[in-house]
Protein backbone atom coordinates (compact mmCIF):
# COMPACT_ATOMS: atom_id res chain seq x y z
CA UNK A 1 0.00 0.00 0.00
CA UNK A 2 1.70 3.50 -0.90
CA UNK A 3 1.81 6.03 1.70
CA UNK A 4 -0.57 8.41 -0.36
CA UNK A 5 -3.35 5.59 -0.29
CA UNK A 6 -3.06 4.64 3.29
CA UNK A 7 -3.18 8.70 4.31
CA UNK A 8 -6.40 8.47 2.40
CA UNK A 9 -7.60 6.00 4.04
CA UNK A 10 -6.83 7.29 7.32
CA UNK A 11 -8.27 10.15 6.34
CA UNK A 12 -11.83 8.23 5.24
CA UNK A 13 -11.87 6.87 8.70
CA UNK A 14 -11.21 9.39 10.56
CA UNK A 15 -14.09 11.01 8.80
CA UNK A 16 -16.10 8.03 9.69
CA UNK A 17 -16.85 7.51 5.82
CA UNK A 18 -18.75 4.14 5.58
CA UNK A 19 -16.63 1.03 4.58
CA UNK A 20 -18.29 0.73 0.68
CA UNK A 21 -17.54 4.06 0.56
CA UNK A 22 -14.20 4.18 1.62
CA UNK A 23 -13.42 0.65 -0.97
CA UNK A 24 -14.88 2.70 -3.79
CA UNK A 25 -13.09 6.37 -3.52
CA UNK A 26 -9.85 4.51 -3.29
CA UNK A 27 -10.70 2.06 -6.26
CA UNK A 28 -11.54 5.67 -8.05
CA UNK A 29 -7.81 6.85 -7.14
CA UNK A 30 -6.73 3.75 -8.05
CA UNK A 31 -8.69 4.18 -11.53
CA UNK A 32 -7.70 8.05 -12.14
CA UNK A 33 -3.39 7.63 -11.32
CA UNK A 34 -3.23 3.93 -13.51
CA UNK A 35 -2.92 5.69 -17.40
CA UNK A 36 -0.95 8.63 -16.33
CA UNK A 37 1.31 5.68 -14.62
CA UNK A 38 2.54 8.54 -11.81
CA UNK A 39 0.96 9.53 -8.45
CA UNK A 40 -2.04 11.71 -8.41
CA UNK A 41 0.07 14.22 -6.19
CA UNK A 42 2.36 14.83 -9.30
CA UNK A 43 -1.06 15.84 -11.34
CA UNK A 44 -3.43 18.25 -11.60
CA UNK A 45 -6.81 19.97 -13.13
CA UNK A 46 -5.69 18.73 -16.63
CA UNK A 47 -5.57 14.96 -15.91
CA UNK A 48 -8.69 14.99 -14.22
CA UNK A 49 -10.58 16.69 -16.94
CA UNK A 50 -8.73 14.07 -19.16
CA UNK A 51 -10.06 11.30 -17.02
CA UNK A 52 -13.66 12.52 -16.77
CA UNK A 53 -14.13 12.65 -20.36
CA UNK A 54 -12.19 8.80 -20.33
CA UNK A 55 -15.28 8.13 -18.41
CA UNK A 56 -17.65 9.38 -20.31
CA UNK A 57 -16.49 8.54 -23.83
CA UNK A 58 -14.50 5.64 -23.71
CA UNK A 59 -15.47 3.87 -20.30
CA UNK A 60 -19.04 5.16 -20.88
CA UNK A 61 -19.89 5.83 -17.85
CA UNK A 62 -23.34 6.20 -16.14
CA UNK A 63 -23.24 10.14 -15.40
CA UNK A 64 -24.06 9.33 -11.53
CA UNK A 65 -20.88 6.81 -11.33
CA UNK A 66 -18.63 9.66 -13.07
CA UNK A 67 -19.77 11.81 -10.11
CA UNK A 68 -19.01 9.48 -7.39
CA UNK A 69 -15.24 9.21 -9.19
CA UNK A 70 -14.99 12.82 -9.14
CA UNK A 71 -16.09 12.94 -5.48
CA UNK A 72 -13.48 10.67 -4.72
CA UNK A 73 -10.78 12.69 -6.05
CA UNK A 74 -12.20 15.89 -4.98
CA UNK A 75 -11.90 14.37 -1.46
CA UNK A 76 -8.57 12.94 -2.33
CA UNK A 77 -6.78 16.68 -3.46
CA UNK A 78 -8.77 19.23 -1.28
CA UNK A 79 -8.98 16.51 2.28
CA UNK A 80 -6.03 14.47 1.97
CA UNK A 81 -3.49 16.54 -0.28
CA UNK A 82 -5.22 19.74 1.00
CA UNK A 83 -4.23 21.36 -2.10
CA UNK A 84 -5.87 24.47 -2.56
CA UNK A 85 -4.51 24.95 -5.98
CA UNK A 86 -6.48 22.79 -7.98
CA UNK A 87 -10.36 23.74 -8.90
CA UNK A 88 -12.62 21.38 -9.36
CA UNK A 89 -15.45 24.32 -9.69
CA UNK A 90 -13.75 24.72 -13.07
CA UNK A 91 -14.55 21.29 -14.31
CA UNK A 92 -18.20 20.95 -15.71
CA UNK A 93 -20.45 18.70 -13.26
CA UNK A 94 -22.35 16.33 -15.51
CA UNK A 95 -25.61 16.88 -15.22
CA UNK A 96 -28.70 13.54 -15.69
CA UNK A 97 -32.23 15.13 -16.40
CA UNK A 98 -34.18 14.02 -13.25
CA UNK A 99 -36.53 11.37 -14.02
CA UNK A 100 -39.68 11.03 -11.87
CA UNK A 101 -39.72 7.63 -9.84
CA UNK A 102 -42.37 5.16 -11.10
CA UNK A 103 -45.23 4.58 -8.53
CA UNK A 104 -46.76 1.50 -8.03
CA UNK A 105 -50.64 2.07 -7.59
CA UNK A 106 -52.16 0.03 -4.38
CA UNK A 107 -53.69 -2.64 -6.81
CA UNK A 108 -50.29 -3.05 -8.41
CA UNK A 109 -48.37 -3.44 -4.89
CA UNK A 110 -51.19 -5.73 -3.72
CA UNK A 111 -50.28 -8.35 -6.25
CA UNK A 112 -46.79 -7.53 -6.04
CA UNK A 113 -46.54 -8.39 -2.22
CA UNK A 114 -49.11 -11.59 -2.75
CA UNK A 115 -47.02 -13.08 -6.06
CA UNK A 116 -44.18 -13.42 -3.28
CA UNK A 117 -43.34 -17.31 -3.35
CA UNK A 118 -43.02 -17.60 0.13
CA UNK A 119 -43.90 -15.72 3.77
CA UNK A 120 -40.35 -14.31 3.92
CA UNK A 121 -40.05 -12.69 0.74
CA UNK A 122 -44.30 -11.21 1.06
CA UNK A 123 -43.02 -10.39 4.90
CA UNK A 124 -40.04 -8.41 3.48
CA UNK A 125 -41.73 -7.01 0.67
CA UNK A 126 -44.37 -5.55 3.06
CA UNK A 127 -41.54 -4.42 5.35
CA UNK A 128 -39.75 -2.43 2.58
CA UNK A 129 -43.25 -1.27 1.51
CA UNK A 130 -44.06 0.10 4.59
CA UNK A 131 -41.09 1.46 5.94
CA UNK A 132 -39.34 2.87 2.80
CA UNK A 133 -35.98 1.02 3.93
CA UNK A 134 -33.27 0.33 1.75
CA UNK A 135 -32.32 -3.29 1.08
CA UNK A 136 -29.43 -3.24 2.74
CA UNK A 137 -30.96 -1.32 6.16
CA UNK A 138 -33.79 -4.39 5.99
CA UNK A 139 -31.25 -6.82 5.86
CA UNK A 140 -29.47 -5.65 8.44
CA UNK A 141 -32.48 -5.61 11.11
CA UNK A 142 -32.42 -7.84 14.05
CA UNK A 143 -35.63 -8.99 16.33
CA UNK A 144 -34.29 -6.36 18.84
CA UNK A 145 -34.84 -3.50 16.85
CA UNK A 146 -38.44 -3.49 16.71
CA UNK A 147 -39.84 -1.71 19.62
CA UNK A 148 -43.55 -3.81 19.65
CA UNK A 149 -44.72 -1.18 22.46
CA UNK A 150 -43.45 2.04 20.74
CA UNK A 151 -44.35 0.58 17.65
CA UNK A 152 -41.00 1.56 16.10
CA UNK A 153 -37.87 -0.27 13.89
CA UNK A 154 -34.45 1.22 15.10
CA UNK A 155 -32.08 0.80 11.89
CA UNK A 156 -28.45 1.23 12.70
CA UNK A 157 -25.60 2.22 10.46
CA UNK A 158 -28.33 3.83 7.69
CA UNK A 159 -27.18 5.48 5.15
CA UNK A 160 -26.08 9.01 5.89
CA UNK A 161 -26.49 8.42 9.92
CA UNK A 162 -23.67 8.08 12.14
Amino acid sequence: MTALRKRMLEDLQRRNYNPDTIRGYVLAVEQFAYPFHKSPELMGVEEVGEFQLHLLREKKLAVSTIALRMGALRFLYKRTLKRRDLDFDDLPLLRTPKKLPVVLSPDEVTRLIEAAPNLLYRTLLMLLYATGLRRAEAANLKVSDIDNSLMLIHVHQGKGLA
